[in-house]
């Protein structure tokens, strides 16, 4: 072959050597675009799935429950709450037996335990200083009848002892309530002494009583109203 033929011949390139129509796309690429279309697609429902769970919380702190106040919380200067429950002898007593007169009521949790039975003698012991004052006095516990006709033979009680067994009257003078004991809660008759003058208002309230003293204590406030 001469040399002219040979400076004619063409050289062999990569661009001729691969149709345009069957370029092949690189790897690169390729991820690219799957990014672009099925990539964005499918991120859309997991960002609507956190939105729904940063929500959800917030709709439930919403509807939090609240503790409710206790209906039979008096306060002193409040206008009594009328009563009528049985006692021992088996007749009723009811508030409005002593209008125009003071009254002390003494909530006790048990009879013939040893606190109440300390305390149902002290007022027993004082019940005509009482009387002097112009004040009568009731015990009340969740006792039925026959326990309280028993707790007043066995201590020679003179005070008349009110047998409230549905807790009406406890609940409604506050005396009933959440106790604890030795780290157990439990819901009982908390202690407690109401003072109520002739006008049918609360003159004093004693919560959480400890009984030394305090039959002596009342009749001193019973004394100065």
């Amino acid at each position: 072959m001469s040399k002219k033929t040979r400076k004619k011949s063409p050289k062999p390139s990569g661009k001729s050597a691969t149709p345009k129509s069957a370029s092949v796309r690189s790897p690169k690429a390729t991820k690219a675009r799957a990014a672009k279309s099925g990539g964005t697609k499918a991120a859309k429902p997991a960002k609507a799935a956190s939105r729904s769970r940063k929500t959800t919380p917030s709709k439930a702190s919403q509807t939090a429950p609240s503790k409710a106040l206790r209906p039979g919380a008096l306060s002193e200067g409040a206008k009594a709450p009328a009563f009528r429950l049985p006692r021992d002898g088996g007749e009723s007593v009811s508030l409005a037996d002593f209008a125009g007169k003071k009254l002390v009521v003494f909530f006790y949790p048990r009879a013939d335990t040893p606190g109440c039975t300390k305390e149902a003698i002290d007022f027993t012991r004082l019940k005509g200083d009482f009387a002097a004052a112009g004040t009568a006095v009731l015990g009340v516990s969740a006792d039925p009848v026959k326990a309280q006709e028993a707790f007043r033979n066995k201590h020679q009680l003179a005070v008349p002892l009110i047998s409230d067994e549905r807790h009406e009257m406890l609940e409604a003078y506050g005396a009933w309530g959440e106790k604890s004991l030795y780290g157990r809660k439990f819901m009982g008759i908390i202690r407690t002494t109401v003072l109520i003058g002739a006008d049918g208002k609360i003159a004093r309230i004693w919560r959480n009583v400890r009984v030394d003293g305090h039959a002596d204590e009342v009749l001193e406030a019973a004394r100065a109203l």
